[in-house]
């Protein structure tokens, strides 16, 4: 079976033109994800302008017909702790 993008997981893509992009998942679907290769602070005038973003990211799209050229090193995932439950005052599920 060939690899699945998730999301949160480091892939380096040897695409067929043998460029070689390495970079986190940052966004699936089932139509593409895209690879961030790479985060920079926003000076202050750009904060100003846009106030909840403090980061520009640059990112690369990648396609599902070249999915099987992306190699999967690791993830930033922490499996012992669910980040959507543990936020703090959130409500417990109904059961």
């Amino acid at each position: 079976m060939s690899y699945v993008p998730r999301l949160d997981d480091y892939v380096v893509w040897n695409d067929s033109l043998g460029r070689v992009i390495k970079g986190w998942v940052y966004f699936v679907s089932d139509t593409y994800i895209t690879i961030e290769i790479g985060v920079k602070c926003k000076d202050d005038e750009n904060i100003k302008h846009c106030p909840i973003h403090k980061k520009t990211h640059c990112l690369v799209l990648c396609f599902p017909e070249n999915w099987h050229e992306l190699e999967y090193v690791k993830n930033r995932r922490d499996n012992d702790i669910d980040q959507y439950k543990s936020q703090e005052g959130r409500y417990i599920d109904p059961q």
